[in-house]
């Protein structure tokens, strides 16, 4: 399984190890990713994403998944997530 956010899109970094002798070897920087259940209020349903801590965040800072969902750019979400982006659209645009 990728170490890739389903909902932000947040991968991994490559960058350096230090030394105090100033050598520099290559490491690598993984997102901290959680297994998570979103609840839907419009579709009234629970979903289960791996997301990391900072998606996490920007989702409960933009008052839920709904939201967040919607205001999102398709790039980068995953498959999944882009899934029930759709379904969400349909319920919005049914309600209207």
């Amino acid at each position: 399984m990728s170490r890739i956010c389903e909902l932000t899109g947040k991968g991994r970094q490559i960058g350096h190890n230090v030394s105090h002798a100033n050598n520099k070897t290559k490491r690598v920087f993984l997102p901290n990713l959680q297994n998570v259940t979103l609840l839907s209020e419009k579709l009234d349903r629970s979903f289960k994403f791996r997301v990391s801590t900072h998606g996490l965040r920007s989702v409960e800072h933009n008052g839920g998944l709904d939201n967040w969902l919607l205001k999102q750019d398709n790039a980068k979400l995953s498959p999944r997530a882009l899934k029930v982006k759709r379904e969400l659209a349909k319920a919005v645009a049914a309600a209207a």
